[in-house]
């Protein structure tokens, strides 16, 4: 508590140090057994934490311009479900990975979800240790919200949840890394001042088909059941760094295929279909014309013909007549003849 609430009359903090408690005997006994009693004092020894704070773990939670609204209530959902996150605004596209640093370096965070939209229909996201690194890329892929009538669960604002690991992440490093990452940044620390002291929900990270499958669910009192909450996405791993958005490539997945290449398998397969379909068509076009029978003609039409006569040929020698022109008398114009026609009537 700060010092002007104490000058104020505010109530002085918790000490750290044992407190003695002292025994009042009853009323039937002696008054030399209330002496010694009282001199006896027994100390108490203090709790473990007195509340104090010692994991000061913080997390950026924010994205790139150019998300969705599917994207932009997920980062919402993060944001509710970890009492320990921070928020900030879109970052340009512009810039660097590397300017993320200084950001939770301002917003005094050591570590980072930050989502980054391309073509405004693929989703990545960035999960960093700041400013040294490790950190991962991911590809988001099947997201649920809160909000979905799907999710029936619930719980309370501000607790901690439990962790539950696939027992693949023990068997090979770059789950071992990944592991540590998803415990250091989902795990809401202890006595943090804006969490409660219960934990009634369990965050799910699972291994299966090559991606990580994250769910959150409620713990129901009656019969320990587990109730789906919500949100829910799937992270397809990229690459592993070293540093901190960027640096030495520690793994790198064999297997993943980039949502591009994708549509492009997509399109030429859709395309390669079409030509199929074309070419069937067109056999089975000359099929058609190489079975059909011209019956158009009569066969024996050609039976009754008789050939004609031939002609002896004629090879003319001497230079044909020259044509008689008949030249036409001079006939005036249609103007002059109204003009002629006009002077006529006038006398």
């Amino acid at each position: 508590m700060s010092a002007f609430k104490r000058k104020r009359g505010g109530q002085a903090p918790l000490s750290k140090k044992a407190k003695k408690a002292k025994f009042v005997a009853d009323g039937g006994e002696s008054p030399d057994e209330i002496k010694q009693e009282k001199t006896d004092e027994i100390t108490v020894p203090a709790p473990v934490s007195m509340g104090k704070w010692t994991n000061k773990e913080r997390v950026l939670i924010f994205s790139s311009r150019g998300i969705n609204f599917r994207t932009r209530h997920l980062m919402q959902d993060l944001r509710t479900i970890m009492p320990h996150a921070k928020a900030d605004t879109k970052m340009d596209r512009k810039d660097k990975l590397f300017v993320i640093n200084e950001v939770c370096e301002m917003k005094n965070c050591n570590k980072c979800l930050f989502f980054e939209a391309k073509k405004k229909q693929d989703l990545y996201m960035w999960i960093a240790n700041s400013p040294h690194g490790p950190s991962a890329k991911f590809l988001v892929q099947n997201v649920h919200t809160l909000a979905e009538l799907k999710m029936t669960g619930n719980c309370l604002k501000g607790s901690r949840p439990l962790l539950s690991f696939d027992p693949k992440f023990d068997k090979e490093p770059h789950y071992a890394l990944l592991k540590e990452l998803f415990t250091q940044t989902f795990a809401t620390p202890r006595y943090h001042p804006k969490s409660q002291p219960f934990v009634d929900h369990v965050f799910t990270f699972t291994i299966a088909e090559n991606r990580i499958w994250f769910r959150n669910y409620q713990i129901m009192e009656e019969d320990a059941s587990l109730v789906e909450i919500g949100p829910r996405f799937v992270l397809n791993l990229i690459k592993i760094f070293q540093g901190s958005f960027g640096g030495p490539t520690l793994y790198e997945n064999p297997g993943f295929q980039s949502p591009n290449m994708h549509r492009r398998g997509l399109r030429l397969a859709a395309a390669a279909r079409v030509r199929e379909k074309q070419m069937v068509k067109e056999l089975q076009k000359m099929k058609r014309a190489d079975a059909k029978e011209d019956v158009s003609g009569d066969i024996t039409a050609d039976v009754f013909l008789t050939p004609a006569d031939e002609k002896p040929l004629h090879i003319q020698t001497e230079a044909p007549e020259p044509k008689v022109v008949k030249k036409n008398k001079h006939k005036a114009f249609k103007r002059q003849r109204l003009k002629v026609q006009k002077h006529e009537t006038k006398y």
